[in-house]
């Protein structure tokens, strides 16, 4: 039997699916550029490498890839989890890359693979990742389906990891942080009787990237160009180290009718950041 040719990043593809037949009006130094700054070539040179490998494996060999190295703190706060609890867990997303695979890593391996991530669907051109991912897509069919699949994901026996800003950090007046976050992580934590773990990733993108996120949003441009830009930021961290703080977990029960759902996640996600000064 022909064994079956790994999958590769292909841009040109990506961007039919995406623009459908208006993808042909694309200008090719459009798409080379695109090409490059997605670092295209390197991404299809570690596919190759790792071939069919899917899942925590991948995610391993991909901080191998980029010689990143992870400090975790706080490892004994993770629930054991022996009776079958699921969790949801929830990040800060300052690097909107490396700390999505470090965390992935980091949770799969202590849970026997049995994570699933609210991601960004772009990710899903990337197939060792996919099969961890339920993509997230808020233009199009997709976005029809996005609360079934959602809903799905939590009653599944997986935990949760999700980074409820949505986007990665942006500088606002000197200070990098995230945007404020969604509260689906606390109503349907509630409603699946899901604890929830906060984790605090320490790191940052280049200046360049936040110049670019604040130029995009003065131009009120509809498009993110600075996600653009993650894969290369992602190269950029090569050889880099990181420092994970696990803090200790929430009870769903914690989420009671004294705020409303969306006062909660903003005092997880304050708590989130208190953890590195709390220990």
């Amino acid at each position: 039997m022909t064994p079956q040719p790994t999958l590769q990043l292909d841009i040109d593809a990506v961007l039919r699916s995406k623009a459908g037949s208006k993808a042909r009006y694309i200008p090719g130094f459009v798409r080379n550029w695109l090409k490059r700054i997605v670092h295209q070539d390197e991404l299809n040179t570690f596919l190759r490498r790792v071939g069919s490998m899917k899942g925590v494996p991948w995610l391993r060999e991909a901080l191998v890839e980029l010689d990143i190295k992870i400090e975790v703190h706080g490892l004994d706060n993770l629930p054991a989890c022996t009776d079958g609890q699921r969790c949801t867990f929830v990040s800060n997303h300052p690097l909107g890359g490396p700390d999505g695979i470090a965390i992935g890593r980091i949770l799969g391996e202590h849970y026997d693979g049995k994570i699933k991530y609210l991601v960004n669907d772009l990710l899903m051109n990337l197939p060792g990742l996919a099969p961890l991912c339920v993509p997230i897509n808020k233009t199009g069919k997709q976005s029809r389906d996005f609360p079934r699949m959602v809903e799905a994901a939590f009653q599944s026996p997986d935990h949760i990891i999700m980074f409820p800003a949505g986007l990665c950090s942006r500088r606002q007046q000197g200070v990098i942080r995230d945007l404020p976050w969604n509260k689906t992580f606390i109503t349907k934590s509630i409603e699946t009787h899901r604890d929830v773990v906060p984790i605090y990733f320490d790191g940052r993108n280049s200046d360049k990237f936040y110049r670019l996120a604040n130029i995009g949003k003065r131009l009120g441009l509809k498009f993110n160009i600075a996600m653009l830009y993650l894969s290369d930021e992602m190269f950029k961290h090569r050889g880099d180290t990181f420092h994970v703080y696990i803090g200790r977990p929430i009870p769903w029960q914690t989420f009671d009718a004294s705020r409303r759902p969306s006062e909660w996640a903003t005092w997880v996600q304050q708590a989130v950041y208190a953890i590195p000064h709390t220990r």
